[in-house]
């Protein structure tokens, strides 16, 4: 298996640590709002980097972290915490705001097939390990003091900023350039981070006693000291988005290594970012969505898997409506040509046909992946098979023994797809009632009657677990 290790920007053979054992660190969220597609995407590439990782053999234990505290308002040094500000505009706890969108976060990636990770640590429950490694920090002379709080000096890592093939000097520069945030006062580089920030006398939530003083951790500190914790000093992979390079993963590294004195991860995977209609996502230009605002339109969240699969983890990606609806196209088409599998499956005759063709899709699929997962070569292999299975289904040549190969390995791809292939071979037959509902439903849209064909639509969603969907091909069901 090859991966693209973002130290030393190349593709090499990865190998783990542990024989047959891999440490898994992935970046979770910020827990003050709904996480939106261009999160989903890292999240959803990581678990491709994941089930491949399963599919060769590893074992696998999977950190993803949960940030209740501690990331400020821009990611600067100065500011308020994200979550304490989300708190205050809904008249609500800090705690109640965090609980809140961490459901709402293990929801959204429960409901896009991705394999929830071994342990979800949060910020607030491992404060003291985060005193510690700050401990250890200021023992060896890495840390100093502002009125703002306990900073890093960056200056004294020897290999800072060699996450960004970039030296110190360069790195500094480069931040400075594109600095849009004010800084704390007393800062001796501009690269320099508070692990420890002090908090103001009024604030009285999710704060500490420490002896440094009263306060919380920064969120770089936070990171290190839960990966380690978890997976030890020196682990496997470590990922995130492309954005963490510069400042979160590359101060990741130096407080790390500083206060362990060894290499802190082996291979780091990054995930570049999703664009709308070629455009950053905004709340000010109204083009950043949630999973749930695509459920709102009609969409299954398989869909949006299916469309963040269909390019490769290093490019950038643009989002658009069109491309949703392809990828919900394509989905159902998948589905479909499943049925038709298994209606041969039950009702073909045994006759043996060669099958070289599908061994060649079945292992080009995989070598695909192990080269650096490349999920849109994995899905040209698997559309070629449904290509020639199809062709082959109207000509007739489908035999039961070959129709259950097709399955078997259209059900191995799905190991690594996590598109409910299993499921969409085990959907039932409309219920009569449900079939003259929807002819009702038919109606009341051809008399305009929207409300009363909304209210039909979702009765028959609570009460029978049938998602309708209207299309150009015209109305289209599934099983929940």
């Amino acid at each position: 298996m090859k991966l693209y290790n973002t130290l030393g920007r190349k593709i090499q053979t990865f190998r783990s640590i542990k024989n047959g054992e891999v440490g898994l660190y992935t970046c979770g969220p910020t827990v003050y709002w709904f996480a939106h597609i261009g999160n989903m995407r890292t999240y959803v590439q990581e678990d491709v980097l994941k089930r491949t990782l399963i599919y060769n053999g590893y074992k696998v234990k999977h950190v993803m972290n949960i940030t209740d505290v501690g990331h400020l308002v821009g990611d600067s040094s100065i500011g308020e915490d994200k979550v304490k500000l989300e708190a205050r505009k809904e008249h609500k706890s800090a705690y109640d705001v965090a609980r809140f969108y961490e459901q709402a976060f293990i929801n959204d990636i429960k409901r896009l097939n991705i394999i929830m990770p071994d342990v979800m640590p949060r910020a607030t429950e491992h404060i003291n390990e985060m005193l510690a490694l700050i401990k250890k920090l200021d023992e060896k002379g890495y840390l100093y003091k502002v009125e703002t709080g306990i900073y890093y000096d960056t200056s004294k890592f020897k290999k800072y900023g060699e996450l960004t093939g970039m030296t110190f000097e360069q790195l500094n520069k480069y931040l400075k350039a594109g600095a849009r945030v004010e800084r704390a006062a007393g800062l001796r580089n501009i690269t320099d981070f508070a692990v420890w920030r002090f908090a103001k006398e009024e604030e009285k939530e999710m704060v500490w006693d420490s002896e440094w003083g009263r306060g919380f951790p920064g969120w770089h500190i936070e990171c290190s000291a839960m990966s380690m914790k978890y997976l030890g000093e020196h682990f496997d992979i470590h990922c995130g988005g492309v954005d963490h390079i510069p400042i979160h993963h590359t101060n990741e590294i130096a407080q790390s290594e500083a206060a362990t004195g060894k290499k802190f991860v082996n291979y780091w995977f990054h995930v570049a970012f999703l664009t709308v209609n070629n455009m950053k996502m905004a709340k000010s230009l109204g083009n950043v969505y949630t999973l749930q605002d695509l459920i709102d339109k009609g969409y299954p969240p398989l869909a949006l898997r299916y469309f963040l699969l269909s390019s490769h983890y290093r490019s950038q990606q643009n989002f658009t409506f069109e491309a949703l609806d392809n990828a919900r196209n394509t989905l159902d088409s998948i589905y479909a040509f499943l049925r038709s599998l298994k209606a041969v499956q039950k009702e073909g005759s045994l006759e043996k046909e060669p099958s070289d063709e599908l061994d060649k899709l079945h292992k080009a699929f995989f070598d695909e992946l192990n080269n650096d997962l490349n999920t849109p070569g994995a899905l040209r292999n698997m559309h070629a098979l449904i290509g020639y299975e199809n062709k082959r289904l109207s000509e007739g040549k489908v035999t039961k023994e070959e129709a259950n190969k097709a399955i078997e390995i259209m059900l191995d791809f799905d190991k690594i797809l996590g598109l409910d292939f299993e499921k969409a071979l085990e959907e039932k037959e409309l219920p009569e009632e449900v079939a003259k509902l929807i002819q009702e439903r038919e109606l009341a849209r051809k008399e305009k009657n929207f409300e009363r064909a909304d209210a039909i639509r979702k009765e028959i969603e609570e009460k029978y677990g049938i998602v309708i969907e209207d299309t150009k091909e015209g109305v289209k069901w599934h099983y929940k």
